[in-house]
């Protein structure tokens, strides 16, 4: 059964991803989490060190959190009555990223799933704070849905990557059978003037090829300096409706992230974002 750990902050855009969530594993059975962590909003609350009002305050938000992840529950019910589908609901503590690193570890979840900004909602940033953080540090795949993205199914799927990541095979076991459900386009883009690859390069995209049968792979290479550029103009004009990138120091996702790259082009991302995270778990 797959487990999906889908975190909330009670606003629309949150909602919006856990809808998402149920429609791309609508043929799957599926265990969804639903993660609110709420020790930032108990701690910003000035008591002056009192511990005992502090406590008061704790007692009086846990008890709001699980109202309102009941209310979530029912409302996804409502939206998606699928029978493979089982909902969980899990008030936590904690901050946002430890919250989600724990559930991940206890669970061995297979994905993470989240809006690309919460309550906030920041329209001059890609991402807002919560999601960075989480696509930065936490040991498992995310999928980030943009703000109000209306679910389509993926069938062109971009996967950028300079073949020198060992993947792991449970990750690529993971986007194999979510894009091999819809009979998908993975189009395994390679961005670099050198076009001949390395032996370590020609392995790796051989693993690659025997991990992902059931899509259809299409492999490409652009002569393109600026990496986000190709990607943004590749997404543009082959209608792409999902976006790949591995996780892991010298990745593209390592430029596009921690260098904040997507703003300073104003590559904002209109489609579902998946990173897979290059760890062993």
């Amino acid at each position: 059964m797959r487990k999906v750990l889908v975190p909330t902050d009670f606003s629309e855009n949150a909602f919006n991803a856990l809808k998402y969530a149920c429609q791309i594993f609508k043929y799957e059975k599926c265990e969804f989490f639903i993660l609110h962590a709420y020790a930032d909003e108990v701690y910003a609350i000035d008591v002056k060190n009192e511990r005992l009002v502090l406590e008061e305050i704790k007692d009086k938000c846990y008890q709001e959190v699980l109202l309102g992840l009941q209310l979530i529950t029912e409302q996804i019910k409502e939206y998606s009555p699928n029978p493979r589908h089982i909902f969980k609901t899990v008030p936590a503590f904690e901050t946002l990223v430890d919250a989600v690193n724990d559930l991940v570890n206890q669970e061995n979840m297979d994905i993470v799933l989240m809006g690309t900004r919460g309550g906030t909602n920041d329209r001059k940033i890609t991402f807002g704070s919560n999601a960075l953080r989480v696509l930065k540090f936490v040991n498992c795949p995310v999928l980030t849905i943009p703000e109000e993205y209306k679910y389509y199914p993926p069938k062109e799927v971009l996967f950028p990557t300079n073949y020198l990541i060992p993947y792991k095979r449970r990750e690529l076991k993971l986007l194999c059978e979510l894009t091999g459900s819809y009979r998908s386009t993975i189009h395994v883009l390679y961005i670099n003037a050198e076009r001949k690859l390395s032996l370590r390069q020609e392995d790796n995209q051989k693993f690659m090829k025997e991990c992902l049968q059931k899509p259809n792979l299409v492999f490409e290479t652009m002569a393109i300096e600026d990496k986000s550029m190709a990607i943004s103009k590749y997404i543009v004009h082959k209608d792409i409706d999902m976006l790949v990138i591995v996780n892991s120091r010298h990745s593209y996702v390592d430029e596009m992230l921690y260098e904040s790259t997507i703003d300073k082009l104003g590559l904002h991302i209109k489609i579902p974002f998946l990173v897979l995270q290059n760890l062993a778990r």
